[in-house]
């Protein structure tokens, strides 16, 4: 059962909502969270946790919990097919955490909600956002069921379909990729690193490919029309076209497969009045590079932060802070993951061009440097 009255209501239990909770329990706020799923554990997308994200994590409790249990990839390479255009390692940068987490999403999200718990704080399921109003003093949320929460603040943490975002009249700009996405976790032998993740780039389109902690691979593929369930052959055959030739990868399962369409898409505003957004919600891109969960959980500490320092002073300049600040952070991630998928895209004629290009600048260590502090998402400390 919701309460009627708390000083932040999150909408949307993921890892931003989750992270949300965490950083106000921690600091001794009243939060309640709500999600409409009647489980937590849904169709996982993001499979990457990077170095600045475990770094925001670790004052939460929550970092070294999460490094137990993934892959510790200390390589990212960008290849077409065999040959390694341009090769970014880790193990050099200025951090505890030299290397690229690759652990599930649903992982990330349970390890989230026993730190949760554990602060005595939990996620009320499932109550579906219908209306939001406010005023001066706080925000009134109503629920499909018929409960009414009344709130200091409230956070839109509720994905790209934001129900927080509309009821707020915040706009959301940008446009989608023509392509779809096909996304599966598959079981395969050969061809393939275990212990880096690759974007492959092919004249049909890019795929990533990432070892998972189970021993599966996360496969992530722009194709112009994805199944809704790829099956073995499907994923094979976008291997065979696109990924390493001189030793096959073979495909024996597809333990989890799904399709989606990416927008590239940032809100107009972070705030209006007692809302606050983060998250998807705010703002989605490209999965090239593996950015969105990461750039959620890093609006989720900011914004934790700044509302714990609201509550306790009324003052609300850290609110437009966190929304000044974390805006242009995911313009920036937004153009990123841009460029690398126009990239990975480019036409027939010019890959010979990018190819030449791409493995001049890899010699080149500021280059290099350059692009494993954006890929870790140290650029934004």
């Amino acid at each position: 059962m919701l309460p009627t009255a708390t000083d932040v209501l999150v909408i949307g239990a993921g890892p931003t909502g989750l992270t949300v909770a965490i950083s106000l329990a921690q600091k001794g706020a009243d939060v309640t969270v709500v999600d409409n799923q009647a489980a937590g554990d849904n169709t996982s997308r993001a499979a990457v946790v990077h170095a600045r994200t475990l770094e925001q994590l670790a004052p939460l409790g929550v970092s070294e919990r999460l490094a137990g249990r993934g892959i510790h990839a200390k390589r990212f390479t960008i290849r077409d097919r065999d040959r390694v255009l341009v090769p970014v390692p880790f193990g050099n940068l200025p951090t505890d955490y030299p290397y690229t987490l690759m652990i599930s999403q649903a992982e990330t999200e349970r390890t989230l909600l026993d730190r949760l718990t554990a602060l005595g704080g939990r996620v009320a399921r499932p109550y579906t956002l219908e209306g939001l109003t406010q005023d001066g003093e706080g925000a009134t949320a109503t629920f499909t069921d018929g409960s009414v929460v009344r709130a200091r603040y409230v956070v839109g943490a509720d994905g790209m379909h934001s129900t927080v975002r509309e009821q707020a009249g915040i706009g959301f700009s940008g446009a989608s990729y023509p392509e779809s996405f096909s996304l599966a976790d598959v079981r395969l032998s050969g061809g393939v690193p275990r212990e880096e993740v690759v974007l492959y780039f092919a004249p049909a389109g890019l795929v990533v490919v990432a070892p998972l902690p189970d021993g599966s691979f996360r496969i992530v593929a722009t194709v112009d029309d994805a199944p809704q369930e790829p099956d073995v052959a499907y994923v094979q055959r976008l291997l065979d076209e696109r990924g390493p030739q001189r030793e096959r990868a073979v495909v024996s399962e597809v333990v989890w497969g799904s399709r989606f369409r990416v927008h590239h898409r940032v809100a107009d505003a972070y705030r209006a009045g007692r809302v606050v957004l983060a998250g998807d919600a705010a703002h989605v891109h490209s999965p090239a590079g593996g950015q969105g969960m990461n750039t959620g959980i890093q609006d989720a500490v900011a914004l934790g932060e700044a509302l714990a320092e609201t509550l306790a002073t009324g003052d609300e300049v850290p609110l437009d802070a966190y929304a000044a600040g974390r805006r242009p952070v995911a313009q920036q991630v937004v153009a990123f993951a841009g460029r690398l998928t126009r990239l990975a895209n480019m036409s027939r004629a010019l890959r010979p061009v990018r190819n030449v290009v791409l493995r001049a600048l890899a010699v080149l260590p500021p280059f290099k440097r350059a692009l494993a502090w954006r890929l870790s998402g140290l650029v934004y400390r």
